[in-house]
């Protein structure tokens, strides 16, 4: 009897720290007291957790509440000091119902505001008993965005999608719509809701199905006025098998009736004869007018490489296209390092910043070290096609990808000096074997801002 009732005594203070309130954990950055998304607490035995856009981690383990318990810390950009010992972490004592306050130094000039897709992107925060209002998609990952405002509402693109039925998700492009500008503040936490399209039945659907084999991926997208002035949305596509060999490219325009891409016109076709592809509209979409009037649209990877004149018969016809010479090194501010740009199918952007009265870019390094497909840089030049002058290392990564980064200048009002910009997340390409639960293969929004002292290097030259 006496063993019986402590075995009922013990699996009742089970039961009870089972069923306690999780302890709350929140990380933010020293000085400004914004909450950090993307960092890892991770405890002696290796239990990791990953605060969200709320930069909470909630605290449910049974062997973890009401004690105390060291946690390694880490994050790309955001560090704590080390201890004698060299171990960057704290010591925190999580309680039931409580809330604890982290704070990380962010030690790069981006400043990370959140993850703009996927699943669970206020998770932690809503295990405390917050942020219930914010709604789940059924899209768990979403691959390099493209986006252009047509006819008073913003088109958003993605490549590959992940979706919660099977690892095999869409790979014809995901389509979503939001308001022209769909952030009305540029701190954490982040919520952003997009209005994905979908299938009969609610499943996020491609809107890029193209014929042939493989998967469709889509980038230049473009919303351009024909002779007649109604406006026009359009994107170049690239059909791929074999992982990454592209057979075909071309031009393809929005069908405004099925919220769809309908096939335009063929530019290229693999062959023993045209082995490569000729020079096309690649990469992001930019709007230049000279000083004479006239009015470009250019395409840049991440610096332009074709323009034609903004018109959507000139955009379908390859006669009207004009090939720039992109530069293919940089130098970089106070080393003199040479800085090769990633020549991917978008990887990177530049736009004209009003505040800064200047083309400013952030793009992707090839080989560069941390990480060889991670580390991104900003540079500023007079005219879109430079030239370019040194640039400032603004975001880098331990051993992680963060390709095909996305400027938007647009988003933030002309008196402003922020500068924001988002990239794809992911483990490919890198030598990390472990994805990072949710965050893997999704887009992450960063923010610079162009006062700070430390982008003077790239704001002083080609005056």
């Amino acid at each position: 009897m006496k063993i019986a009732s402590v075995l009922a005594f013990a699996g009742g203070c089970a039961g009870l720290l089972w069923g306690a309130e999780p302890g709350r954990i929140e990380v933010v950055e020293r000085g400004s007291g914004w909450p950090v998304p993307l960092v890892e607490l991770r405890t002696t035995h290796q239990l990791r957790f990953l605060t969200d856009n709320a930069g909470v981690v909630a605290v449910t383990q049974p062997e973890l509440l009401g004690r105390e318990l060291f946690f390694h810390v880490a994050s790309d950009g955001y560090e704590v000091a080390p201890d004698g010992f060299g171990y960057r972490g704290v010591r925190l004592r999580p309680e039931p119902g409580t809330t604890l306050r982290l704070e990380v130094s962010r030690t790069m000039i981006a400043r990370r505001l959140g993850r703009l897709t996927g699943a669970g992107r206020l998770a932690e925060s809503q295990l405390t008993g917050r942020d219930l209002d914010a709604q789940e998609s059924g899209v768990f990952g979403c691959d390099s965005v493209q986006t252009v405002v047509h006819r008073g509402r913003r088109h958003w693109l993605w490549g590959d999608t992940t979706l919660p039925e099977y690892p095999l998700g869409l790979f014809d492009s995901l389509g979503a719509l939001t308001e022209p500008f769909p952030l009305k503040r540029f701190e954490p936490p982040l919520r952003l809701e997009f209005e994905f399209l979908r299938d009969a039945r609610g499943r996020p659907r491609g809107i890029t199905p193209m014929p042939g084999e493989g998967p469709t991926w889509a980038t230049a997208l473009v919303s351009l006025p024909d002779r007649h002035g109604t406006p026009h949305l359009g994107c170049s596509y690239m059909k791929v098998r074999n992982h990454l060999e592209a057979y075909e490219w071309g031009l393809a325009e929005w069908n405004e009736a099925t919220r769809r891409f309908d096939p335009l016109k063929v530019l290229w076709r693999k062959s023993p004869a045209a082995p490569e592809p000729p020079p096309l509209p690649r990469g992001h979409a930019v709007p230049w007018q000279e000083a004479t009037g006239k009015a470009w649209m250019l395409f840049a990877h991440p610096f332009p490489t074709l323009r034609c004149p903004a018109t959507f018969e000139a955009w379908q016809d390859p006669a009207a296209w004009e090939v720039i010479a992109a530069p293919q090194r940089l130098v970089a501010a106070g080393t003199g390092e040479s800085i090769r740009p990633h020549d991917g199918v978008h990887s990177g952007g530049l736009g004209w910043h009003p505040w800064r009265q200047r083309w400013v870019s952030v793009f992707l390094q090839t080989g560069g070290q941390p990480s060889p497909l991670g580390e991104l840089w900003y540079a500023e030049a007079a005219a879109p096609t430079g030239p370019w002058g040194p640039g400032v290392k603004v975001l880098t990564h331990r051993n992680y990808t963060f390709y095909n980064p996305c400027l938007h200048v647009d988003f933030t009002p002309t008196n402003s000096p922020i500068l924001l910009f988002e990239g794809t997340y992911t483990k490919e390409f890198s030598a990390n074997p472990q994805p990072t639960p949710r965050y893997d293969y999704n887009q992450i929004l960063y923010r610079l801002d162009l006062d700070d002292p430390r982008l003077q290097p790239a704001q002083s030259a080609g005056r």
